[in-house]
């Protein structure tokens, strides 16, 4: 009866196990189901529409000011009491006209769209996927510390990345402008601000490195023709971006002297960048509020942020600049550090040398930083409609 009854039960208990629906295998699922297109995370679309619109607003914007970038970088480097030297902005820009004419506002701008097409794109696009890691995609809130951590973190990411091309943009920027570069004596305690250039025994004139031009004919005549001289040191094969960077790196220590003031320049980009986006972020929440984004007030948004930024880092701006043409060919202004150079700074010009140009900065920056982030929104906009 049992031995009946045993078979019956183990058939019965088979039926129902087999007519008992199983649980799908999740491995047999994955299996069944097709693949979904891999993208690396790098390599999406979304990605790419950062990085394409980033590269855009980066060229609108240095190309509106080129002729202010050139003019801030001019006046940064000439030192203080120097023969011919730019003062004032209109001034300047008119002087700049009539020696070289729009080739003379254009001067370094093919380089520097070259130049911050990839940094500008670089850098928005890090600091978008930035704000993605530090609000987990969405879940987290974006607050003003996490802005300026991931603004910062993108501008030395960015910068690394150009830094060479930086260094080449401001030897063409400031190779053919007429000044006569000579470094002045360290101003005694009380001392008025006029200042005399070091006598020519200790070490050879700055002059040499520089065009010279009939607003300088008036200087002595050992300056005039040291300049001549030196202006002579620049072929015009020299002033191509490959020419000044081979020339950079056959006379001045090879590649490694293309990346000169790196660390300063990071110092100096890291806050700058962070503070440019978290104030760009908190102007938008209030000047453009919902219902209110006209263009003016996305333009007013971007052209406050820079401004903010640039003032608060424009010292470190200078140090940067300063960095970049110390080592120029018959040059005597020689630093051995970002320190060295900032102690020198000081002690020759004061504080005031190092927000020299800030005024034609300023200028700059308004345009620019609002050009930058209108276009990359725009540009943004229309590659990843809402």
């Amino acid at each position: 009866m049992s031995t009946a009854a045993s078979p019956t039960a183990a058939s019965t208990s088979s039926s129902t196990v087999a007519a008992t629906p199983q649980a799908p295998d999740p491995k047999d699922t994955v299996l069944d189901t097709p693949p979904a297109p891999k993208t690396v995370l790098f390599l999406s679309p979304q990605v790419a529409s950062y990085f394409i619109a980033g590269g855009c607003a980066g060229a609108a914007s240095r190309t509106v000011v080129s002729p202010l970038e050139r003019l801030k970088i001019i006046q940064q480097v000439q030192p203080r009491g120097s023969d011919a030297q730019y003062k004032g902005v209109w001034r300047s820009l008119v002087r700049m006209w009539r020696e070289e004419g729009f080739r003379g506002f254009m001067r370094g701008n093919g380089i520097n769209c070259i130049r911050i097409v990839p940094y500008s794109a670089v850098q928005f696009t890090t600091y978008e996927q930035l704000k993605k890691l530090f609000t987990a995609h969405g879940v987290k809130e974006l607050d003003t510390p996490k802005r300026l951590a991931a603004g910062a973190l993108a501008g030395i990411t960015s910068v690394c990345s150009t830094y060479p091309l930086d260094l080449v943009r401001s030897r063409l920027s400031i190779a053919t402008a007429s000044i006569n570069f000579t470094a002045p004596k360290p101003l005694p305690a009380g001392a008025s601000a006029a200042t005399s250039s070091i006598p020519s025994t200790s070490s050879p004139s700055l002059s040499s490195a520089y065009h010279t031009s009939s607003s300088a004919r008036s200087a002595a005549p050992t300056s005039a023709s040291a300049a001549v001289a030196g202006a002579l040191k620049y072929s015009k094969r020299d002033l191509t971006m490959w020419g000044m960077t081979l020339k950079v790196m056959r006379e001045e220590g090879g590649v490694r002297a293309l990346y000169r003031g790196l660390v300063t320049t990071a110092m100096g980009v890291a806050p700058y960048v962070g503070i440019n986006f978290a104030a760009y972020e908190f102007l938008r929440g209030v000047i453009t509020p919902p219902g209110k984004s006209s263009v003016a007030r996305k333009l007013s948004c971007g052209a406050l942020a820079g401004s903010i930024s640039q003032t608060l880092t424009y010292p470190f701006d200078v140090l940067r600049r300063k960095m970049q043409v110390t080592g120029m060919q018959g040059g005597n202004i020689k630093y051995n550090g970002a320190l060295d150079a900032l102690r020198s700074i000081l002690k020759v010009e004061g504080v005031q040398g190092l927000y020299r140009g800030l005024w034609p900065n300023l200028l700059k920056v308004a345009p620019s930083i609002a050009t930058s982030f209108f276009t990359y929104e725009l540009v943004k906009e229309f590659l990843i409609p809402p």
